[in-house]
Order: structure tokens, then C-alpha cells, then sequence
């Protein structure tokens, strides 16, 4: 029975993860806390061992969504690997300073990070920069309605928010998406399919090498990973799946509620 329901969990944190550009980890960090006990061999979850496995798992979820997100032509590579040069050294950082944290500490801080990225994404039109601003790099993606977007970026700014991406990921075990997508749809104005798309690329690079910096200190639990895996490859490919049945206003609200219940739920538990 245990064995089912982290299947099932895995399958929740691919889908949301996949679907959102978030990576999973949102959902999978506070599940491996409240069902630390079906965990074959593990009596408790701290929060090292949460964001090692958490990471690990993300992996298998942003392979599967980002190889389904690159048939259907929505990841802008050659941005993600440029988001990549600054989100690889973070992932180490940001490793080597999840060992800081004791439980209590890390949901309340966790919460606190899904809060400041909901606030974010609400007040986003507030938030972006003027229709005019003109960016050194510039793309363009016609999205399945036939309408043009335009976005860009500076590279030295996407390389300095991407550090602090790779170091929060790391830190929460996250992924980084929910902190990277919010800045490629506020500040960058990426289209909200192409910055889910794009952001699981990127997702998946950094927690390969934030994952084995965590092998490395010991914050693996390798039966959960193999419990949860097969839930998360499944979910990663329904999650690609499904983000073109919804508009991009579709996702975004999505997004927000997702967030929302997190951090209400973290809150709460590292208040009381």
C-alpha cells in the first residue's frame, strides 16, 4: 500500500511540475515530510534528506516532460542553456547550504518562498517592465492561435537571476521552477507555455548537478526514489501533455493556487 501511494505521488508531482514548469518539487518535498513513515526503512524525513531526494526525483520528471515539451517545439534552447551557466553553480551552492536547516526552520522558510512567488505572479502586470522595453537578446514564438510574442532578455541579468534560481532550487529542493518561471513570465515576458517548456530544460540540468553534490553528502533516500520514480516519469509526460489543452491564462491560475495551498500549508506547520 505504501509503495501505491508514493507511486501516486510521484504521479501528482510530475503532472503539476511538468504541467506548471515547476519541476515537482513543490509537491514532493512536503509529501516525503508527512509520509516519511511508508517509506520503507526511513522512521523520519529531515530536510536535507527531503531536498536530496526531492531533487533526485525532479530529474526523471524534467527528462520525461522535457523530451514530450521538445517533440511539440515549445523549449527555447538556446536561452536555456544560457540560464543554465549561472543555475549549475547556484545548484552546488545552494547544496552545501541545505545542511544549515533544522525542520521547523526549512517549512517556515519554505512557505514563506511559495508566498513571495504567488505574490509575484499576482501583481505580474504591475511587475513587468514597459510593452517598449527592448532587450539586447529578443526571440519571438507564434503559439497555436496564431499570435506573435516577443520576448528577451539581457544575458548578464538572466545569468545573475539563474544563480539565484540554482541556489533557492538546491536549497529547497524545488527545482527552481517556481521561482525561474515567475521571472521568465514577468520580467522576460516569455509566452507561459514556452516558459513551462523552457524552464523544466533548464530544471533538469541544474538538479543533475545539485543532485550529485546531495549524493555526495548522503541526502538520498534511495527507496523513495525508486518507489516515487515511476509515478514521476508517468506524470512528467501527462503533464507536457496536458499544458496545451490550456490557455496561458489557464496555467497561470493554476499556478497561483498550486502555490497558495503550499504555502498556507508550510506556513501553518512552521508556525505551530
Amino acid at each position: 500500500m505504501g509503495w501505491f501511494v508514493l507511486t501516486l505521488v510521484g504521479i501528482a508531482a510530475g503532472t503539476f511540475g511538468s504541467l506548471l514548469g515547476l519541476g515537482g518539487g513543490i509537491i514532493l518535498v512536503p509529501a516525503l515530510f508527512y509520509l516519511s513513515g511508508i517509506i520503507p526503512g526511513v522512521p523520519e524525513i529531515t530536510p536535507q534528506l527531503a531536498i536530496g531526494t526531492s531533487l533526485m526525483l525532479i530529474i526523471i520528471t524534467a527528462l520525461s516532460s522535457s523530451i514530450s515539451y521538445a517533440k511539440q517545439k515549445l523549449v527555447d534552447f538556446s536561452s536555456a542553456f544560457l540560464f543554465f551557466i549561472g543555475s549549475a553553480p547556484g545548484a552546488v551552492i545552494g547544496a552545501w547550504l541545505s545542511a544549515y536547516f533544522d525542520k521547523d526552520s526549512f517549512t517556515l522558510y519554505y512557505g514563506l518562498f511559495m508566498l513571495f512567488m504567488l505574490l509575484i505572479l499576482t501583481y505580474r502586470s504591475k511587475l513587468t517592465p514597459g510593452k517598449n522595453k527592448e532587450w539586447k537578446t529578443t526571440r519571438t514564438y507564434m503559439d497555436i492561435s496564431g499570435q506573435v510574442h516577443t520576448y528577451g532578455y539581457s544575458k548578464p541579468l538572466a545569468i545573475a537571476i539563474s544563480l539565484l534560481v540554482g541556489i533557492l532550487s538546491s536549497v529547497f529542493g524545488i527545482g527552481g521552477g517556481a521561482l525561474l518561471v515567475p521571472f521568465l513570465l514577468v520580467l522576460f515576458r516569455f509566452p507561459p507555455h514556452v516558459a513551462a517548456a523552457t524552464s523544466m530544460f533548464v530544471i533538469l540540468l541544474s538538479s543533475l548537478v545539485g543532485s550529485i553534490t546531495h549524493i555526495t553528502l548522503g541526502h538520498i533516500v534511495w527507496s523513495a526514489v525508486i518507489a516515487i520514480a515511476p509515478g514521476a516519469w508517468i506524470g512528467g509526460k501527462l503533464g507536457s501533455t496536458l499544458s496545451r489543452k490550456l490557455s496561458g491564462k489557464g496555467l497561470e491560475r493554476l499556478m497561483r493556487f498550486v502555490l497558495l495551498l503550499i504555502a498556507v500549508r508550510m506556513l501553518w506547520q512552521g508556525l505551530m
